[in-house]
């Protein structure tokens, strides 16, 4: 079963998020800001991270830049899952190492669990 950490300061979205992956057969984490979503990604070390920029005590950015400077958890993919939709937020996204960048507003939960089976070659 894959372990899917979702790092989403908004708790309705996080949970809804969390009750999909799980009805959809994956084992999944939740954190509400950036440095619990750290601290969990080091212990349980998932399959793949879900991943907001806009996040309370660590920035999505922060975190990211965190993960693959670590020997540990810098191969886990990070598919960053926001509302800002800008070119500068995107290239930062990409730069910091994030594997995809989408936009909330513009997906709905199947297609996120869509992504997330295409990136694990499930």
């Amino acid at each position: 079963m894959a372990k899917i950490l979702i790092i989403e300061d908004e708790a309705t979205l996080r949970k809804t998020m969390a009750e999909y992956l799980a009805a959809e057969k994956f084992e999944a984490f939740e954190a509400a800001d950036g440095e619990l979503g750290l601290a969990l990604a080091k212990k349980e070390i998932p399959d793949l991270i879900l991943l907001d920029i806009i996040l309370p005590k660590k920035t999505g950015y922060e975190v990211l830049e965190e993960l693959k400077l670590d020997e540990k958890t810098k191969k886990i993919p990070v598919i960053l899952l926001t509302n800002l939709e800008s070119p500068e937020d995107i290239e930062k996204a990409f730069e910091k190492g994030a594997l995809t960048y989408l936009v909330k507003s513009d997906y709905r939960l199947e297609d996120i669990v869509k992504k997330i089976k295409e990136t694990l070659k499930m």
